[in-house]
């Protein structure tokens, strides 16, 4: 396994750095260190739209895309210098990182000239529609229901945790398009655009202040009929192949924002005096030994080329840091002690530290709670026998 970088790596390393640290004390200063995924949506999508034009939006896509046709190690270094610079996250990050290349490994070709060339330009939101209300971690009891009528398909249901579905353009859904399926059999793959009369979006307040996440109701709501990625009964296997996008590159992205937050509780803890307690030192210490161990991992992970399947590994990787990121969460308030927990700020907005405290609190849930991640891991990576799951067949 690979864990350095050539020169030429090096190189583009260097200009990635060099252009983003430009763009974040230029023109984009406003957005420099923006912690949430709401604040400024607007200015954002501005800035989906200068990487496009830079070629900097979905370096690992093919050139014809729009892309860089980037190597993996390009993609770790740019994803490594973009959380460096003090960049937000992206707007459009399911569009480009989920969405597109989704469509890539299983749309036709009037799909891929219909959808890639706007999400590359930035000019096109996604969000994902999985999660229901009562099918949360278990994506194959999705209740939603789509029909074909006069050549479109035609949705009723419900979406919760719609993450960035108030300023998306598409959702792309899992709906049971099979009358009296059960579990993964009977699920298509839509795509749908989002401003029709018959989807609503209604907001979900967190307790950080944030509304990051949505429910969305679908009332009547159509796509053509070739917005259905794969065939009908196929949305099962599409679902499982986008997941395993939503393992790649951007994890060591994801990673380098762990190093900051890290560093900061590091800083915290000389600022005030906690460094001095040999409990928190040690804790610490198990922080940065278990960050390492999660960048190896996804390393090992990444090597993996087959992005169709979800291997053994990918399967342990979300597991792994959000455990590691809850256990973050809570050292960061011990480091502050009572610090942590008053606000001086006219809204009900918080700090980077106790902002990763309330939000990590969600990070065992969402995208599969820590005992669906288990069973996963037991049943599709060692093999051994699943859990009894009443009715769903």
């Amino acid at each position: 396994m690979k864990l350095g970088f050539s020169k030429a790596e090096e190189d583009f390393r260097a200009e990635c750095a060099e252009w983003l640290t430009a763009q974040m004390a230029g023109e984009f200063a406003d957005i420099k260190g923006i912690t949430t995924l709401t604040a400024k949506s607007e200015r954002r999508k501005e800035w989906e739209q200068q990487l496009a034009a830079h070629k900097w939006s979905c370096i690992g896509w093919p050139e014809e895309w729009g892309g860089r046709n980037a190597s993996l190690a390009q993609q770790v270094i740019f994803a490594e210098e973009y959380a460096r610079a003090g960049v937000p996250g992206r707007v459009n990050h399911i569009g480009v990182e989920l969405a597109g290349p989704t469509i890539l490994t299983f749309g036709t070709d009037e799909q891929k000239h219909r959808f890639l060339p706007d999400i590359a330009a930035g000019k096109t939101i996604f969000c994902q529609g999985f999660s229901e209300p009562g099918a949360g971690s278990d994506l194959a009891s999705v209740r939603t229901k789509g029909r074909l009528e006069n050549g479109s398909w035609v949705v009723n249901g419900q979406k919760i945790w719609t993450s960035l579905a108030h300023i998306s353009d598409w959702i792309f859904v899992v709906t049971r398009t099979e009358e009296g399926s059960k579990g993964p059999k009977g699920l298509s793959f839509l795509m749908m655009p989002i401003d029709q009369p018959g989807i609503d979006i209604r907001g979900i307040k967190q307790i950080n202040g944030d509304a990051e996440f949505n429910e969305t109701f679908f009332t009547d709501a159509t796509c053509p009929e070739g917005s259905m990625i794969g065939a009908p009964g196929e949305g099962w296997k599409i679902a499982m192949g986008l997941l395993a996008f939503e393992r790649g590159v951007s994890t060591l992205g994801q990673q380098m924002a762990f190093r900051q937050e890290l560093d900061e509780i590091i800083a915290a803890a000389k600022a005030n005096g906690s460094a001095n307690d040999p409990l928190i030192r040690q804790r610490i210490a198990k922080a940065e030994i278990g960050l390492r161990l999660m960048r190896y991992g996804a390393l090992r992970m990444l090597s993996n080329t087959d992005h169709s399947k979800v291997d053994g590994a990918a399967l342990t990787y979300k597991i792994q840091w959000a455990t590691w990121r809850r256990s973050l969460g809570e050292l960061a308030m011990d480091v502050l002690g009572q610090g942590g927990e008053v606000n001086d700020k006219d809204k009900y907005e918080w700090d980077l530290l106790p902002n990763l405290f309330l939000f990590s609190r969600s990070d065992t849930i969402y995208g599969g709670t820590n005992q669906i991640q288990r069973n996963m891991i037991a049943e599709r990576a060692l093999g051994m026998p699943r859990e009894p799951r009443g009715d769903v067949g």
